[in-house]
Order: C-alpha cells, then structure tokens, then sequence
C-alpha cells in the first residue's frame, strides 16, 4: 500500500475533532484517506493509517464506521476499513489488517523484541525438567513426540532444538501483528502476542507472549476471563470461560472450556479440557477431561476419556515431582480412579480404583484394570467386547474439530493395527507363559504388580486370539479385494507385498501408527543434519499416506507364521480356513458387542423412570426416552455389520473355490 503525509487541511480537521500528535509528519496515510474518520485520537512515533469506507457490523445488529476513535496509537500500521474505538491505554508496536475491528480494550502492545511463545520450553511429563519441548507454531504430536520420548539420542534431540531455536529467531520481531477481519471486544491487556486472520477475543483477560494461528477456514475463538502466557494456539482452537492456560501447546481443534487450567503441557488435535486441571501432560489427540477434580499429571495421554475425579501422582515426597507415567491410546479412567505413577496402562484399556503398585500392562491391551481390597486385579482382553471401545473407535473421525486444510498432525483411527495386534500376540504368549510356569490350576498369576485370575487369563487369551483373526482376515481380504485374480499364481503375485517396510514392531507416535524402522530412520537421518523441519513434516504425512502397504508387509509375515510356509506357497486350502477364521472372528466379536449393548436396556437400567407409577409406567417411561433396543441405532449398526461381513466371508469362499 502506498502512504502520503497529511495535508495541512487534514491536520487541521483532525486537530478539531480531538486528535493530537507528537509529530504529524510521522502520521501517513491512505491516498484515500477520509480525515473525518478519526477523531480523539493521539498518535506517537511512527505510524501509517489507511482507508475507511465502510461500515463494521457489530453483534446485536449494530453498524459503525471503520476509523480510529478514543485511542491513543505508537509505532501502528493500521489497515483498510479498520475500527479501533475506546483504547483505555494505548496500541503500540503493532501492524493491524484490513476490516479488523477493536473495541474496548486496556492496552495491546510489543515491549521489546519477541517471539511471540515460539521457542518457549515446556517441561511436559517430568516436572522436575529433562523433557522440556520447544513449542512452535508448526510443532505437530509425532515430532513432540520424538522430543518427548527419544532422549536416549542426544544428538538428535540437540539437532531438532537447534532446528526450532533457528525457526523462533525467524519470527522475532519488535512489531506485533494482527490479522485481516479479526474482532476484539471488551478485552484487557494483550502483550506480545502475534493474532492471525478471522480470530475473535471477546471478553479475553489476558494474553502475553504467544501466537493465535487463527485463518478464515479455522478462526480461532477465545472467550471471557481467558488468561494465556508463554502459548502457541493453532487453528480452530476454542477457549473460554476464564480458562488458565501457561506455558502450553494448544494443537488444531482442541476446546477448553468452564474453568478448565492448564499448563507446561501440550495438548494437541481434538483435545478437550472443561473444569479440571492438566499439569505437565503430553496430551496426544483427542484427549478428553469433562468433569472437575480432575487432575491429570506428568502423563502421556491420546484418545483418553477421563472420569470425574481420575487423578495422578508424580510426588514421592523424597526426590521432587519427577514421576511419570504412560496411558496408551485409548485409555478410559473412570471415576475417582487414581494412579500412582510410574505406571503404564495398555492400549484401549479401562482403569478403575486405585492403583498404587506401579502396574505395566503395556502388553496386555484391551484390558480391565480393577482394584480390589487394594490390589490391582487386571482382566486382559475384556474391553474388546465392550460396546464403549467400538462406539469410541466409530466417533473419534465424526468429532474431526480441525476445518484447517493444513493439518499438523497424522491421526490413524484404526482400532485394530499392527500397533495393538502385536500387543495382543505378545500378550496371548505372556498369558501363556504365566500359565505354564505357575501351572494351568493356579487360582490367581501374578504378573508385573498385577493380578490376574485364572479364569480371566483363559478368557484373554482366546479373545486376543479372535482380535488377531480378525485383523489378519480383514488385512487378506483387503488385499483379495485389491484386483482381480482367476488362479493361484494370481492370488500369490497379488499378495506379494509392495515393500519390506513395515516387519518388526510399530510404534503410536501420539496418533501416527508406523513402523518403528522408519521413525528409526527418521532419527538418523535426523541427527546427521540432512532434514528441515518440513521435512521431518513431510515424512510424517508419508508414512501416514502408506499405511496400509505398510500394514500388509506386517501382516503377510504374521500370516506366513500361521500358514507355516511362505506367502507364494499358501495353498487354497490354508486362505479358505483363514476367510473362515475371520468370519467366524468377525461375528463372535459383535455378538459380544451386541450382548454388551443388550445391560443397557435391562431392568436395571430402568431404575429411576416412571417413578410414581407400576413396572409397566417404567418401561413405557424408559422407551420414551430411551427407546428400544432394537431401534437403537448403534445396536442396528450391529447386526448390518454382522450380516454384511457375513455375505463378504461368503463371497471369498466362492471367489477361492478355483482350480490350482
């Protein structure tokens, strides 16, 4: 845009309507530039002013004119079509965009040169420091995830600091920025904070160092009493309701609310925090706390739904807060359930009581872990049957918040992958194990601070392996279905992997499911200097993008393992039993489901309807409400999906009844 100085005539007008500067040959403006459009104004150092033509329409149906009124500016670039009205203090130091509109505000300013919260080190798990993560505008859940974990690779982590340290130097500046069609309302003081496009603050108490990465397709929104300090907020994030947010990483989509209080942690895709506290968590997608008395703490978290009450402890009262603990994906606590941490709890696993012997059932996936008469009885496998584990797998990509095209983070919603089915074969030999070692007639096993019954070490087992069936069918077909096939050649070539990446363990890399040989890679190359921080980006996106080829290699092995041959040498005989295997998988697993769905409309569950009449009130209450079972919707889901996969295992039987 180019800027003029004012004419004497504008001087002279604006000077009559209230305005008053230290130097009006230090004020430009617009070519265009209208002077009654300005007025109580006091202006300071150097600034430039554009155009106001139009009208900004406020909520409640309100217009006003763009311009600047009862406001004192130093050091401003205000642009197009702007509002600026009732600036208690002043605005310093700022680049203000086109159609932006600021009303009511204690005072916006850049003190000093600034970053803007990137480069701001987060002491996530350990409170007692060694884990701090350099927060940064384009920080995403698998590299903090490497940064979290990887410590073990010092030159690694040094190489990735110095990356993050260098990108923060890009964006330090003395000037503050606020983004085109942004809205600030009744606000108090912000203080080095850079605003991007479309973001609304309404009622916001407080914001010092930080970056709202707000844009038109995800504006950002931060509601009254809100109070941030060392922060990175990305896109499409919402909070409000005097929540307190301090030296945190607020990833795409994520929603704090109703007091909530966070800090040194990093939450990132989905997340949601209302009432409850976080201190020194790293949250992985769609971490979830609704409740008060909720404290989680020094945890490492993703796709977690916490109980009221769930709390933590990283405090032995010897050495400091320096304890932490692991809950992979999935986990659910459920109300007052407490942890003492270390501890790591299984994938998808359910934790209720209190725990305080240190339990790792990181093997054991799908799990109950349930307290009694103060020990830890664990239940291996039982969560697989539940009807929660499926609903919760089904509504994960449904509550997808991010709208933003540029996405930070690689999220795999599959419940069943090589990350939990290689737990699950572990934990079918673990379970083995115990029984051979303590004896097939021992009442309860002993395992890593855990006790497991007999009878619930038998049911584990032949769940993971209807789980491992199930997977290892679904990975077939999906290859069988892939192109067309007329002989056993065909088959053989077909199933033939495309790569050898993808054998050995997986990891979750806070939603990113890969192979461990690939993040591997990724660290060397890292720590010989041959990556960008977009290229670290890049690579995630593609081990996201091949997935399923990688899922293959790993199952085809696993196949072999069963088949006992090589994958150019299984015969029909051997897929036939295999499609069989995983029908009959498929259909036990949801009748299981379906039964679990069933507790929810049984007697019990009635208790408390129809309350001032007979039996028959309840019921009629209950399905009003309620309604039946069999209209249920998910319960429908159900048993289309027992028929549909019925008629899919049927269909491959036919297809592989051809000749050698």
């Amino acid at each position: 845009m180019v800027f003029r100085k004012l004419t004497s005539a504008e001087i002279a007008q604006m000077e009559a309507q209230g305005c008053s500067a230290k130097d009006w040959s230090e004020v430009e403006v617009a070519q265009d530039f209208d002077a009654r459009y300005v007025r109580n104004a006091a202006f300071s150092g150097h600034n430039k002013i554009g155009a106001f033509h139009r009208e900004i329409a406020l909520p409640g149906g309100l217009s006003v004119h763009s311009g600047i009124y009862n406001a004192t500016l130093h050091n401003c670039e205000v642009g197009d079509d702007a509002h600026l009205y009732n600036i208690h203090n002043y605005i310093a130091n700022y680049r203000i965009g086109r159609n932006t509109c600021i009303e009511n505000v204690n005072a916006i300013l850049v003190d000093g040169r600034t970053t803007f919260g990137n480069g701001v080190r987060v002491s996530v798990m350990n409170e007692g420091g060694g884990r701090e993560i350099p927060i940064f505008n384009e920080l995403s859940a698998s590299l903090a995830y490497i940064l979290t974990l990887y410590r073990h690779r010092p030159k690694m982590i040094h190489e990735l600091e110095r990356m993050i340290d260098d990108y923060a130097e890009r964006q330090a500046s003395e000037t503050g920025y606020i983004g085109d069609h942004v809205r600030i309302l009744n606000c108090g003081s912000i203080k080095n904070v850079r605003i991007g496009d479309y973001a609304e603050l309404s009622g916001v108490s407080r914001l010092k160092n930080g970056t709202v990465n707000s844009n038109q397709a995800a504006p950002v929104r931060l509601g009254s009493g809100v109070k941030c300090t060392d922060f990175i907020i990305a896109s499409g994030v919402e909070i409000g309701d005097s929540t307190l947010v301090g030296k945190c990483f607020v990833g795409q989509g994520c929603i704090f609310d109703k007091h909530y209080s966070a800090e040194e942690s990093l939450f990132f895709s989905n997340c949601q925090g209302m009432h409850g506290e976080a201190c020194a968590i790293f949250a992985g997608p769609y971490s979830v706390t609704h409740h008060k008395s909720t404290l989680l703490i020094a945890g490492m978290f993703s796709f977690l739904n916490a109980g009221s009450g769930s709390n933590q402890s990283n405090h032995m009262y010897k050495l400091g807060p320096i304890h932490q603990g692991i809950a992979e994906r999935g986990a659910k606590t459920t109300s007052d359930s407490y942890l003492l941490w270390p501890s790591k709890v299984g994938a998808f696993s359910l934790v209720m009581g209190r725990h305080t012997h240190h339990a790792d059932t990181s093997d054991l996936p799908f799990s109950y872990l349930i307290e009694n008469n103060s020990e830890s009885y664990l239940v291996p496998g039982a969560n697989l049957r539940t009807v929660g584990t499926i609903r919760d797998a089904q509504k994960w990509p449904k509550r997808d918040n991010r709208k933003d095209p540029h996405k930070l983070d690689m999220i795999n919603f599959n419940l069943l992958s090589p990350y939990t089915v290689q737990k699950m074969w572990r934990g079918r030999e673990v379970l083995n194990e115990l029984q051979a070692l303590s004896g097939e007639n021992t009442e309860v096993y002993g395992y890593k601070n855990c006790k497991i019954r007999n009878s619930s070490l038998r049911h584990g087992r032949e769940l993971y392996t209807i789980g491992i069936q199930k997977f290892l069918g679904n990975s077939l077909i999906s290859r069988l279905e892939k192109s067309e096939w007329h002989t056993l050649d065909d088959i053989h070539a077909l199933l033939r992997p495309d790569t050898e990446t993808g054998l050995g363990d997986w990891v979750d890399m806070a939603g990113l499911i890969a192979p461990r040989s690939e993040v591997t890679r990724l660290a060397d190359e890292i720590e010989q200097g041959r990556l960008t921080l977009e290229d670290i980006q890049a690579r995630f996106e593609q081990m996201h993008a091949n997935y399923y080829s990688y899922e293959w290699t790993w199952a085809c092995e696993k196949l072999e393992q069963v088949w006992g041959c090589r994958v150019e040498e299984v015969t029909l005989e051997q897929l036939r039993k295999t499609v069989k295997e995983w029908q009959e998988a498929v259909v036990n697993l949801d009748h299981m489901v379906y039964n679990d769905a069933r507790k929810e409309f049984d007697l019990n569950s009635q208790t408390g309807f129809g309350v001032d009449g007979d039996r028959e009130q309840a019921e009629a209450d209950f399905e009003e409400v309620r309604g039946s079972f069999e209209s249920n919707s998910f319960v429908k889901a159900v048993l289309e999906h027992i028929e549909k996969k019925s008629r899919l295992g049927e269909r491959m039987m036919e297809k592989l009844k051809i000749k050698n």
